[in-house]
């Protein structure tokens, strides 16, 4: 556990130090009920330093030459890689994770910090022609200078590092505000990471802190250009409320209410496999999953069978044991919010197939069917090991369901007939829709984002270069121009 020792700090224009705040959040092992570490809070004043911090160290890297700043990069993906083992015990302690899941997020953050070296060369000009005789129009794209992130609880080394990357690679700073479920593997490992990297001090700094102790702060502050926040839809729009009152811009990745649509011409046993992942990987507790499985009619029957009893089969328990496929629930509080959800669905109608029980923060997997129309889980992400099974007839009638939701981030459909899929595919209002596969996909060159409630703007690949720089137009008159006064 000595990351815990060693990272339970803040992390201040390169020094690691307490926060000064009046209480202190105390880390868990959502397993086992482990004290990992307590870590005051940052302040008020905290946060200030760490940004203006950040605004003086952006101005010298952001002029500091791309290969030079690639090579950051470069030695990031080599200390993960000395470091995996340690950084795999700690994904397990602090989340939960089980062993399969923690390789997945490092591996991701591996090939993120392999696109930032891409990155680093990669931003662009225009020279554009002019009506004005004589006149050369430039269009420079610049750093936006300093963007906040604010990182969630499910994949917080992931998408603490998929808007740090590459915000860095353009040329910026970054204040990150890690969950406080997880204040090590989506705040302070990231800074240790790049700090032994060779990133200068003051670029990346990290505060541990809470609303109740800052307020708005962290959005609020004039230094921040952008805030890059993942998290629920409800407090996404706070964030947006917030930034779009202080004239800043917004990347929002949010919650959602995925479907994976079963077509009368699918591969059952594949589309089966596909749904199990994508409904119960890293318990559920993920935004792309697969909240609600919709199934043609004529295949119901042996859909269900089949995907019931692969569920039964999967392992909840301890996330250190390899054969784990289902760990803990992030705390009580979302464990006590799954149970309820369930008792009120199947109280008010729905059937469940298999109905999980509760053991502290391990909850096992539930899948229900029958849900009556007005059901709010036809409608809301469930964000837990609650999968639902929802028969339809026909290929409308799926589209029409799927996109009966505020939520659009992601999908899937499964056909025989590719083509038939990705027509389909096109007809669903979501962000991203796969076909033949799991909802649940993630690529650093492929854009990433949301319709609806799920979102705005798009990470990865071209976008995140609209997201982390601006351009600024620079003309030059290189004959006299003739002024009418």
């Amino acid at each position: 556990m000595s990351y815990f020792t060693e990272l339970a700090l803040q992390c201040i224009d390169g020094e690691w130090r307490p926060g000064t705040g009046s209480w202190d959040i105390i880390d868990f092992n959502p397993y086992n009920g482990e004290k990992l570490a307590s870590i005051t809070v940052a302040t008020l004043d905290e946060v200030d330093q760490a940004y203006r911090a950040a605004e003086r160290a952006q101005r010298e890297w952001a002029v500091t030459n791309p290969y030079t700043r690639r090579r950051v990069f470069e030695r990031a993906i080599r200390v993960i890689e000395e470091s995996e083992s340690q950084i795999t015990e700690a994904i397990i302690a602090e989340l939960g994770g089980t062993r399969l899941k923690a390789a997945f997020e490092i591996h991701m953050v591996k090939e993120f910090f392999r696109e930032a070296l891409q990155l680093s060369l990669h931003t662009q000009g225009e020279i554009l022609p002019s009506s004005v005789e004589g006149k050369e129009n430039r269009v420079y794209r610049d750093p936006v200078g300093v963007v906040g992130v604010i990182s969630p609880f499910n994949y917080p080394f992931l998408l603490a590092v998929k808007s740090a990357a590459p915000a860095l690679a353009l040329g910026n700073a970054v204040v990150l505000k890690p969950h406080q479920s997880t204040p090590v593997c989506g705040g302070t490992l990231v800074a240790k990471v790049l700090e032994e990297a060779g990133l200068p001090p003051g670029l990346v700094n990290v505060v541990i802190t809470d609303s109740a102790e800052i307020g708005d702060t962290l959005i609020e502050h004039p230094v921040p250009k952008v805030i890059s926040f993942t998290g629920s839809d409800r407090v996404g729009r706070h964030v947006a409320t917030v930034a779009a009152r202080n004239f800043k811009r917004v990347i929002l990745q949010l919650g959602s209410n995925s479907a994976l649509l079963v077509l009368d011409d699918a591969d059952v046993d594949y589309a089966v496999d596909a749904a199990v992942f994508s409904r119960f990987v890293n318990q559920g507790q993920l935004c792309m999953a697969a909240n609600r499985i919709i199934v043609d009619r004529s295949l119901e029957r042996e859909f269900t069978a089949k995907f019931v009893a692969r569920v039964r089969e999967l392992v909840v328990g301890d996330p250190e044991d390899p054969a784990t496929h289902i760990g803990p629930l992030i705390n009580s509080r979302q464990a006590e919010r799954l149970t309820a959800i369930v008792e009120q669905a199947v109280s008010s109608g729905a059937t469940a197939l298999l109905h999980g029980t509760v053991e502290g923060n391990l909850v096992s997997p539930s899948v229900l069917t029958d849900l009556p129309s007005d059901s709010p889980l036809l409608h809301e992400e469930i964000f837990g090991p609650v999968a639902l099974i929802i028969p339809v007839d026909g290929e409308e009638e799926a589209v029409r369901v799927a996109n009966d939701t505020p939520y659009g981030l992601a999908g899937a459909v499964h056909s025989g007939d590719i083509e038939r899929g990705i027509a389909v595919a096109r007809r669903i209002e979501a962000g991203m829709v796969h076909v033949n596969d799991s909802t649940v996909a993630d690529e650093p060159i492929v854009p990433y984002g949301g319709e609806k409630h799920s979102g705005l703007g798009r990470l990865n690949g071209p976008q995140v270069v609209e997201a982390f720089t601006t351009t600024k137009w620079v003309s030059i008159q290189r004959q006299r121009t003739a002024f009418p006064f």
